[in-house]
């Protein structure tokens, strides 16, 4: 679910991520995973926690297509949402939180 964004939080710089993979950075009091889908030269930002059972996992969860679509896998139960709309792609009610992410300068920006 895209949310609305005014401000550009400077996450951290491009090193700090890893290539097919995600890491956990923290803004105020939220968790925001940040995902390098080297295999499309894409970045995508979401909420880190999983709303399947509310742990802060996603950030190390496995990223893949399914039709075409950018997603990533909770490692635990392997409930998955769309990179691009935060969307469950298994039908099920709850969703996640997206945001945009921006590259500049050698670093990863968050729109939050």
């Amino acid at each position: 679910m895209t949310t609305q964004h005014t401000t550009w939080f400077k996450a951290a710089p491009i090193a700090a991520f890893p290539e097919n993979g995600g890491a956990c950075v923290k803004y105020n009091d939220r968790q925001i995973a940040v995902f390098h889908f080297k295999q499309l030269d894409k970045w995508y930002a979401t909420d880190n926690e999983c709303p399947h059972k509310h742990q802060m996992i996603l950030s190390r969860g496995m990223l893949g297509d399914q039709q075409g679509h950018p997603k990533v896998a909770c490692p635990f139960h392997k409930k998955t949402f769309s990179l691009e709309t935060g969307l469950n792609l298994q039908g099920e009610d709850y969703c996640i939180n997206v945001y945009p992410v921006k590259v500049e300068d050698g670093f990863v920006f968050i729109g939050v």
